[in-house]
């Protein structure tokens, strides 16, 4: 298989995109197009080897569009892998360096197709995780069993409804963080270690796994030969060098959820997912908080009025944050740490003192004494593995897969980036669109505070980053029936389309539980449906998903004027 990319010209609209893609179709040997945004002026057609590239572009002829071939690439190999280079078989199909989320897909996909495969994860005692990688150990899980219980103090201490006398406290803090590391082992052991070794074809390694040939790595002094190998190492916390830190002390989300005393002040370095999500939840356990956040606002990369919106929430449940800050120094005296500050709110300097310190300043990749430098493997960024489009390295029997290899860095993709891998390597077919992208668009992406941060598509920074036309429709919650009842108004639904066709392209939903409404617009977006196509279904009055049609018929009316249930 061939991939040739294209540079098209003459489309204007999402509509043109979809008749180059179709014409694109009819040329002799193309297998697949992908054109994702007709903006970008581009298309990927995977091919035979044979394929005449005047074969692709004479099949826009007549069509008012013109193409050249920019560039053409070879893909994975057809056909199963070969053998080592002295003809013997190797000891398994594939390698996997790694013991979470894409290690466990790459494997199980393996498997499914016929393939044995070993899984070789450096656990504990030597400082790495346990097998199950970052979201059961250290990440999904435990936050969120953790904020399930923040929520569930904070709710029961105060409410909005009369009439109704409530309270609550947390009477002993290491009993919360039991009970979460307690379901922890439980999914560890069901849902990966009891798994794998349900699967005859599937075995597990405890070790440190180096690579010493494009198709062998060293464990414990023994050397192990595989037909491909996958490295899916993950993320740790990325540690700012900031003076004193090192010496007074830190958390990171790998220590946190094991706490036996709540913290008396935890302050926060960052502005995202991670730190967000553990502000809200320690501050509902009483914990006093203060987040740092290095940019202008928390989730710097996502639009304003989401950040302010969820920045004013935090504060009203008495979350100190401060924004545009730089930390100088920390420093541990007389059992509190103390933070040198320049910036934040008046911009003056200041010391802020708490008891914890928790550092969630973004990732860097596990790539660290893998043996890379041998077969030329280059890391980008902060340690992350470079992969072509295929999870292909520049090796071309290695690839990489979930959050070693960079953004995004969530569990489903890392998953289905196990899957690709896997399939791509072993069986060099590729045929599934989403490996050329690591994950189908759109993403969705959820952060768990309460009210929820969900998005899926493009924002509208992102709209106007790729100078795209875009109508933006947004309801406030305190127009919502369901919200109206339930007494909590808190945040709003926005809904992006583009302008010349009215298909939606993205929403960003500020909601209590607005994760559950962003499957429903990922459809939408993903099968091309305008929002009047959208405003056509029949949403159930006084559910949550009724907003999103609220939302859709904001467009071109004013939700206001609308009676509550005859939209």
């Amino acid at each position: 298989m061939t991939k040739f990319e294209l540079e098209i010209e003459g489309m204007t609209c999402a509509g043109c995109g979809e008749h180059v893609a179709e014409a694109l179709r009819t040329a002799e040997g193309a297998k697949e197009v992908r054109l994702d945004d007709w903006t970008e002026g581009r298309a990927v057609v995977l091919a035979s080897d044979d394929t005449d590239p005047d074969a692709l572009t004479s099949a826009l002829a007549g069509t008012g569009y013109t193409a050249h071939v920019d560039t053409r690439t070879s893909t994975a190999p057809s056909g199963p892998p070969p053998e080592l280079e002295n003809g013997a078989d190797a000891d398994y199909d594939l390698l996997v360096v790694g013991g979470g989320s894409a290690a466990f897909a790459a494997a199980l996909k393996a498997s499914d197709l016929g393939h044995r495969a070993l899984i070789v994860n450096d656990g504990p005692p030597n400082g790495e995780l346990p097998i199950g990688g970052t979201c059961v150990n250290v990440g999904c899980v435990p936050s969120k069993a953790l904020i399930r219980a923040a929520e569930a103090r904070h709710n029961a201490a105060q409410h909005p409804f009369d009439g109704i006398a409530t309270e609550s406290e947390v009477t002993d803090f290491s009993a919360v963080t039991d009970q979460v590391q307690s379901l922890v082992e439980d999914l560890r052991q069901e849902k990966y270690v009891g798994v794998a070794q349900g699967d005859p074809n599937i075995e597990i390694r405890e070790g440190r796994a180096e690579l010493t040939g494009p198709r062998s790595i060293e464990v414990g002094g023994e050397t192990i030969t595989g037909r491909r190998i996958l490295v899916a190492t993950g993320a740790r916390t990325f540690v700012p060098d900031i003076p004193g830190l090192e010496e007074a002390g830190y958390l990171t989300n790998e220590n946190l959820y094991t706490l036996g005393e709540r913290p008396a002040h935890l302050i926060v370095l960052g502005g995202g997912y991670i730190a967000l999500e553990n502000a809200q939840a320690f501050a509902r356990l009483g914990s006093e908080v203060t987040v740092l956040q290095r940019s202008g606002q928390v989730l710097s990369r996502e639009d304003e009025d989401v950040a302010e919106t969820l920045t004013d929430i935090l504060r009203n449940e008495g979350v100190s944050v401060y924004t545009s800050t730089e930390v100088r120094s920390v420093q541990r005296s007389n059992g509190s740490l103390q933070i040198q500050v320049d910036g934040g709110g008046d911009g003056a300097p200041r010391t802020i003192t708490g008891s914890h310190l928790l550092v969630a300043t973004g990732l860097r990749g596990n790539t660290d004494d893998l043996g890379l430098e041998a077969l030329g493997l280059e890391t980008q960024g902060r340690g992350f593995l470079s992969v072509g489009d295929t999870l292909q390295t520049d090796a071309e029997t290695v690839y990489g897969a979930g959050d070693v290899i960079g953004d995004p860095a969530f569990v489903y993709t890392a998953a289905r980036e196990g899957e690709l891998a896997a399939e791509n390597a072993l069986e060099g077919t590729a045929h599934d669109e989403a490996a050329h992208d690591r994950h189908a668009a759109p993403l969705p992406w959820v952060i768990f505070t309460d009210p929820q941060v969900a998005g899926v598509g493009l924002g509208e920074r992102q709209a106007a980053d790729r100078d795209i036309d875009v109508d933006v429709a947004t309801v406030p919650l305190d127009q919502v029936p369901r919200s109206i009842a339930a007494r909590d108004t808190r945040g709003f639904i926005k809904l992006l389309r583009e302008r010349d066709t009215g298909r939606l392209i993205g929403a960003r939903i500020l909601a209590p539980e607005g994760s559950e409404l962003l499957m429903e617009v990922s459809m939408a977006i993903q099968q091309g449906l305008t929002a009047e196509e959208l405003t056509g279904l029949l949403h159930p009055y006084l559910t949550l998903s009724e907003g999103v049609k609220l939302a859709a018929l904001t467009f071109d009316r004013d939700v206001e004027t609308l009676s509550c249930c005859a939209t």
